[in-house]
């Protein structure tokens, strides 16, 4: 009689080609759905938890790439699927594309009860709103701005 052996079971990491790429400003994949698409394709996969950051590593581009390499935390030993979930969703909670923010830019109108200095404290919002769009970080943390010196009371 001879002892029973259990089925090698393989992870199938050829289902990594059905999951987009993801750039953290492209409007056709949403971070919800890049997430979703490695999760089931690592259900189907059979893939580790182990499996799943590496994967979604491969298929990084643009900002979410260099969003990845600066985040010390996921990078730390025995960072999981989770850890990663939760910093990309709070660095990419409010993303607008680009046009949103030079469309926002371009149609800056003073208010009519707004003053001058008022209006460039906005205008200079909206303006570092749309300049670091797509840049990693925490506002007010990384980029730091203020008024102009010549729209200042003496």
């Amino acid at each position: 009689m001879t002892p029973a052996t259990t089925p090698n079971v393989h992870n199938d990491l050829s289902l990594i080609s059905v999951i987009p790429k993801w750039s953290g400003s492209d409007a056709t994949v949403t971070l919800e759905e890049f997430l979703e698409s490695i999760e089931t394709s690592g259900q189907i996969g059979r893939w580790t938890e182990n499996d799943q950051p590496e994967v979604a590593v491969l298929k990084l581009t643009g900002s979410a790439k260099l969003f990845y390499s600066c985040c010390n935390e996921i990078h730390e030993q025995g960072a999981t699927w989770h850890m990663f979930k939760q910093m990309f969703r709070r660095g990419y909670k409010n993303v607008h594309t680009d046009q949103y923010h030079f469309r926002k830019l371009q149609t800056a109108r003073q208010a009519r009860n707004e003053s001058p200095q008022q209006f460039a404290e906005n205008a200079d919002r909206i303006f570092w709103a749309s300049f670091v769009s797509g840049h990693i970080g925490v506002p007010n943390s990384q980029v730091s701005f203020r008024t102009r010196d010549l729209l200042r009371k003496p």
